[in-house]
């Protein structure tokens, strides 16, 4: 445990404190090895940034600042640093002339694809050195993490009492 304040905060909402915090610090962690490897140059958020545009396809700067939860100001230090890198390009909005959208590049498509190929060798690598067992954990955990991960994890399952 790395504090009395995880402790106090994970009894409070009613779940185990040692498993709560040991479970964020290893998605700390693994989160960190992940993005470990080159990736030429983008920060997390700007590469966050880009498989959103990726994902949505072709949208406004407000819309992807909406969705990255991230300031105006700094949405147009990022879109001009991934069109300098040749990630992105600015297109004129075809339904409001005054407006341009963001669209991802081949060459942005390219690094996102590189990345995650980096990324997946890598993590492939690590369970490699798991045990039949705890890879089998994994697995069945797998769904779990899946809905922790999710934009708006939902309510606790029904234990079925």
């Amino acid at each position: 445990m790395s504090n009395a304040s995880d402790r106090e905060d994970a009894t409070a909402s009613g779940v185990d404190p040692i498993d709560v915090a040991r479970l964020r610090v290893a998605i700390a962690r693994l989160s960190r090895r992940l993005r470990r490897h080159d990736v030429a140059g983008l920060t997390p958020t700007q590469l966050s940034a880009l498989a959103t545009v990726e994902k949505t396809g072709p949208l406004r700067l407000g819309d992807l600042a909406a969705a990255e939860r991230i300031a105006p100001s700094t949405l147009t230090r990022l879109v001009t640093a991934l069109e300098v890198g040749g990630c992105v390009e600015r297109c004129p909005d075809p339904s409001d002339a005054r407006a341009t959208t963001l669209s991802i590049t081949d060459a942005g498509r390219a690094m996102l694809e590189r990345i995650r190929r980096e990324s997946t060798v890598m993590l492939a690598d690590s369970l490699r050195t798991l045990t039949p067992h705890e890879r089998e954990a994994l697995a069945t955990a797998l769904p779990a993490l899946e809905q922790l991960a999710s934009p708006s994890p939902g309510p606790p399952a029904a234990d079925g009492a």
